[in-house]
């Protein structure tokens, strides 16, 4: 099972979600993807995400920003693979001056973001990951709304792809894409 894990304010229909379903449709495993919409709740993303799960083995988690702080504590509590796409890793201080309604990136609407988000946030911080072979991060020293610097220092022995400049969206993922997918058991990793 591949279960991809949208970023703050994002939706299944980002970019990089639609790329990598798309992607894994062409090689005839749509069936293993699940992309859900993460409610503004920290605790009930992580009880959706395990519900969703439930029973399922071999689980790889791909993890855009707020998504990757979700997918790394999923991973070490479940022993499941991850993919970090441009992770947030303090995302309870990041966030601190999104309080309030926010609108959202895709389809309209907005989610409002309080206090105890943030608390919730903290609640399942990881402060370092117990096995990091099981981790891909990449990370674009471009992304301008993250630190790359605070990326590296927090997954120090993953497997580390770093793009000199980009953005925090990976504008060039569809150049990663098989890349990641190769984590996932889904196409052969290509030699940059």
């Amino acid at each position: 099972m591949i279960l991809y894990l949208h970023g703050f304010r994002s939706s299944p229909n980002s970019f990089k979600a639609r790329l990598l379903a798309a992607r894994l449709a062409e090689l005839g495993r749509a069936d293993e993807w699940r992309c859900p919409m993460l409610p503004v709740s920290p605790l009930d993303a992580i009880a959706l995400v395990e519900k969703t799960l439930a029973g399922a083995q071999d689980v790889t988690l791909i993890g855009s920003s707020l998504g990757g702080y979700y997918a790394t504590y999923l991973a070490e509590k479940h022993g499941w693979r991850a993919v970090l796409l441009n992770p947030a890793v303090l995302p309870q201080r990041d966030l601190s001056s999104y309080l309030g309604e926010q609108p959202l990136w895709h389809g309209g609407g907005s989610i409002v973001v309080t206090p105890r988000h943030l608390e919730e946030l903290g609640m399942i911080g990881v402060a370092s990951v117990t096995r990091p072979e099981r981790y891909y991060l990449i990370a674009a020293t471009g992304d301008e709304v993250l630190d790359y610097r605070d990326m590296l220092a927090h997954y120090p022995d993953v497997r580390t792809k770093l793009i000199e400049g980009g953005d925090h969206a990976i504008s060039d993922f569809a150049d990663h894409a098989d890349d990641v997918l190769a984590l996932c058991g889904g196409a052969p990793a290509r030699n940059d």
